[in-house]
């Protein structure tokens, strides 16, 4: 069995409940009760137990109030995962996106998520999800929305001639 570890005394049992009162974060309100149970003589299995913690979580809190004070009692931002594209990979998905796909190249004659996908992955060798492609899509500032496809073939003179009524002569 190891020794027990010795709590600042700084703030009285008291105080620490005060504080607990008035915290707006529920998880650092538990651990400042839990500390305050156990500076009142309740066994940290007890006071663990109050708080809805287990002992080790009690443990833990202890030490960063001994270390920090009560500011050490709020949880710590989490971080991110890094991004799997680099700047350069990223100015060259904006580019291909805003030149439009090659349909004899690319194979689609408008770029969904799903062809972003397959051309970065043929492009760069990273491998997307399109709900993920999403998310890049959106940091690099794309909506959703996409252009009306067209065929690359289209012939201008025959839809006016369509949208007139009549067909064309040729």
């Amino acid at each position: 069995m190891g020794k027990a570890l010795k709590i600042r005394d700084d703030l009285p049992a008291e105080a620490l409940r005060r504080a607990a009162r008035r915290e707006k974060d529920g998880r650092a309100a538990a651990r400042i009760y839990a500390i305050a149970h156990a500076l009142d003589g309740l066994s940290r299995a007890e006071a663990a137990r109050l708080a809805g913690m287990e002992r080790q979580a009690l443990r833990d809190a202890v030490v960063r109030y001994n270390a920090e004070g009560l500011a050490g009692l709020h949880d710590r931002p989490r971080g991110r995962p890094r991004r799997r594209l680099d700047h350069e990979e990223e100015a060259d998905l904006v580019a291909a996106i805003e030149r439009g796909p090659d349909p004899d190249a690319d194979g689609c004659c408008a770029w969904t998520r799903a062809d972003l996908c397959r051309w970065l992955r043929a492009r760069h060798g990273k491998t997307y999800h399109p709900s993920s492609m999403t998310r890049v899509l959106r940091r690099l500032g794309f909506s959703r929305q996409k252009a009306r496809p067209f065929h690359p073939k289209r012939d201008a003179e025959a839809q006016e001639a369509f949208k007139k009524g009549g067909l064309p002569n040729g």
